[in-house]
């Protein structure tokens, strides 16, 4: 029984005063080195600094390297045959290219022909409403749809009124000489 109450002494002793001034003398020693290592450091932007230099040295070399590509004849693909020139060079070749074609007149671009249908409209069943169809138009650039419910035809036929297919491009006004 006496172990067991002598391990309780030394497992609730107290540390003495000397442990504990010898645990703050320690952290005083790691400051003092710390200060020592670190204190002496340079406290300026030196790191910002250089990153801002091989900032624009890397801009200094793109853009040398895109006026050269800009200025100066070389492949892109030998192989293939595909060569770059300088794009003075390119613009003067495209003026050229440019002033020996005569302009074309711009035309009315032509739209198909309706087609008649072959069978006659059967009549619709009592009570069923069906469009009335569509009846060709006889004068270009009219309007194809029928006549207003009203039973009179529309004022003046507008240049917009025929629908071109999707996709295709509007017919620009024609001069004549």
């Amino acid at each position: 029984m006496a172990d067991t109450e002598s391990l309780r002494q030394v497992a609730h002793s107290r540390a003495p005063l000397s442990t504990w001034f010898g645990i703050v003398l320690l952290f005083a020693l790691f400051g003092v080195i710390v200060l020592a290592v670190v204190g002496p450091a340079p406290r300026g932007s030196d790191y910002e600094e250089t990153r801002a230099k091989k900032r624009v040295d890397n801009l200094k070399t793109l853009r040398e390297e895109a006026a050269k590509a800009l200025t100066t004849y070389g492949w892109i693909d030998k192989n293939k045959g595909v060569a770059r020139i300088p794009i003075d060079r390119a613009m003067e070749l495209t003026i050229a290219k440019l002033a020996q074609q005569k302009p074309a007149p711009a035309g009315p671009i032509a739209t198909p022909e309706p087609q008649p249908s072959a069978a006659p409209a059967s009549p619709a069943p009592a009570g069923s409403r069906q469009p009335a169809a569509a009846q060709p138009s006889p004068k270009p650039g009219a309007s194809a749809a029928s006549p207003s419910p009203s039973g009179q035809a529309p004022a003046s036929p507008s240049p917009q009124a025929a629908q071109s297919p999707p996709g295709t491009p509007s017919p620009a006004p024609a001069k004549t000489p």
